[in-house]
């Protein structure tokens, strides 16, 4: 159900970041920078990466809580050729799936050191992005 934000509204809001919970920030930080080439922009507490002017951190995981990467979240990356990234994957040492034909263009998924998962998206030769996010938030399968 989406909601009529009244005109006047004061609500404004800004994104800051995308962050995932680790275990082992060392090991975390090195498949980041290391394995994935990633700009490392700063670390102190967290770890903040910068991919295209998206800020991404990873975050300590709190002692006690339990945090899985299955279902969660998922950070997607778009790619040219699926297919050249995921030999240079490999050759990094990285797992990844197969790849997966979907509308739009093509998938195929791999996991950071905490199991969080990511994915790596190539779109169709003639499909846009806009059409693709059009779809999606009319509820078409992805």
């Amino acid at each position: 159900m989406s909601q009529v934000v009244p005109a006047g509204s004061k609500l404004k809001l800004s994104f800051d970041a995308v962050f995932y919970y680790v275990n082992d920030m060392d090991r975390a930080v090195s498949f980041y920078r290391d394995g994935l080439g990633l700009q490392l922009i700063s670390r102190d507490y967290v770890a903040r990466f910068d991919l295209d002017g998206v800020l991404i951190e990873l975050v300590p995981r709190p002692i006690g809580l339990t945090v899985t990467g299955n279902w969660n979240a998922r950070l997607c990356f778009e790619v040219s050729n699926l297919e050249e990234t995921l030999e240079e994957l490999h050759a990094r040492g990285i797992d990844t799936s197969g790849i997966a034909v979907k509308q739009g263009g093509r998938i195929a998924f791999f996991h950071d050191p905490d199991g969080n998962e990511l994915s790596l998206w190539q779109y169709a030769a003639n499909t846009t992005r806009e059409l693709v996010h059009s779809a999606e938030l009319q509820g078409a399968d992805r």
